[in-house]
């Protein structure tokens, strides 16, 4: 059965200093130029109102520019590439960390790094300390990225660090659930066909939108995708979407609907921002790409 969250069901919002700021702002009548001028009455929406076409497209409203983390300059993880918006009219961005999945490298989940980036994110695709790190390890890699990226790295004056989330494939997507377990302060979580030993997940109070494929035949959705999801608190901001005709592999290429639901997703949580809540809720039916989508609609109030 699907469900809908209870009307208690608790949400991220802007902070008291955030939304003082932003009356502020409107108060005297401040503006921000650029393709995220943003309301005040949510001073963390960036971009202009979406649509169907503006996330399923290639790219998004921001030219994207990219650096490269040397593995010899960072301890913790593999180094990286992070990608970012060039402009910086429209203040900080919420920014995420991707892992790939065992025996894979960065160029694996390189495709998320500027396609969330043109929607207003910054975005770190990491390697990890080597190919073969278990979940619980890459877990704790995509921390210590999110650590470097707001603390050291060359862009850290771009990413608001109260506003933060993780990605990951397979072993990075156990990774994913690892880290959000880790850290209850993260805004969102995204499991990208994962694999984990550990099945069960009451402990995670982050907004958490996991990706499964029917033709999984490394970590099947019956054991992995699936109880995952299942074994989220009922009351969290939780999402299952199986990827219809499509195999562990399918998130290493560039996908419509994993970007779609993963800009959604992350637009709504880490940016607090409601237009994007259309694409989530009434929840989306079976289709030519989607087998399954189960859910809890987040709520505006």
């Amino acid at each position: 059965m699907l469900k809908q969250a209870p009307t208690g069901t608790p949400h991220r919002r802007p902070g008291r200093l955030a939304v003082a700021a932003a009356t502020i702002a409107a108060v005297v009548g401040l503006t921000l130029d650029g393709p995220g001028a943003h309301a005040a009455d949510n001073p963390y929406e960036r971009g202009p109102a979406p649509t169907e076409a503006s996330i399923e497209a290639a790219r998004g409203p921001y030219a994207v520019s990219q650096t490269t983390v040397s593995s010899l300059s960072v301890t913790g993880f593999g180094g990286g590439t992070i990608y970012y918006p060039t402009s910086t009219a429209d203040g900080t961005f919420g920014a995420i960390t991707v892992s790939p999945g065992y025996t894979g490298t960065q160029s694996s989940i390189s495709w998320l790094g500027p396609r969330l980036a043109s929607q207003g994110f910054v975005v770190f695709t990491i390697d990890t300390l080597t190919t073969l790190d278990q979940p619980d390890s890459r877990g704790r890699q995509l921390l210590a990225a999110l650590d470097y990226l707001t603390q050291s790295s060359s862009v850290r004056s771009r990413v608001d660090g109260s506003r933060l989330g993780v990605m990951g494939h397979s072993m990075g997507g156990g990774g994913s659930l690892e880290a959000a377990k880790s850290r209850p302060s993260l805004q969102a979580a995204i499991p990208l066909t994962p694999w984990n030993l550990d099945k069960t997940w009451p402990e995670v109070v982050t907004p958490t939108l996991v990706f499964g494929a029917d033709g999984d035949t490394i970590a099947p959705v019956a054991t992995h995708a699936e109880p995952f999801y299942s074994t989220l608190p009922s009351s969290l901001d939780r999402a299952y979407l199986e990827l219809n005709n499509a195999t562990h592999f399918t998130p290493n290429s560039s996908n419509t609907t994993i970007a779609k639901y993963s800009i959604s997703w992350l637009k709504r949580f880490i940016d607090n921002d409601t237009r994007y809540e259309q694409f989530l809720c009434p929840l989306p039916q079976p289709g030519p790409t989607i087998e399954e989508y189960r859910g809890n609609c987040p709520h505006t109030s």
